[in-house]
This record gives structure tokens, sequence and C-alpha cells, in this order.
């Protein structure tokens, strides 16, 4: 079993969640809830892992809050 960290946003335009995986090429998706979003990004990643273990071309750290006066 292997774990991925995904990004997700909001589209202010349609609505819909995006999401994806840092550095996983092609591992992007989106959807109108949450729920269905995890559901693709699964299916999205089940289907590239198909080709075999990526070579990841980013790492993912984590997240920082940036205050600008």
């Amino acid at each position: 079993m292997r774990s991925y960290t995904a990004i997700v946003e909001r589209c202010q335009d349609t609505g819909f969640y995006v999401g994806f995986i840092p550095g996983f090429q092609g591992a992007h998706t989106q959807a109108e809830t949450l729920d269905e979003l995890n559901q693709n990004l699964r299916e999205v990643v089940e289907m590239l892992l198909e080709d075999g273990e990526p070579r990841l071309e980013a790492e993912f750290i984590g997240t920082q809050n940036v205050v600008v006066a």
C-alpha cells in the first residue's frame, strides 16, 4: 500500500474541487465533492501505477502561511 499527499483547491469559476499530487506527472483530476475527488485521484494513481512506480519530479514538504502587510 502506498500513500501520496494531494493538494486540493476549489475553482472559483466552476466551484469544482481540483486535486493534484505534487511531482507526480499526470496525477490530477477534478470533482464536485471531496469524496468524489478522492475516488477520482485514487483511480488516476492506480492507472498511472500500471506503468510501474513513478519517479517523482518533486517531494512534497508541507505548507507555509505567508503574511503580507
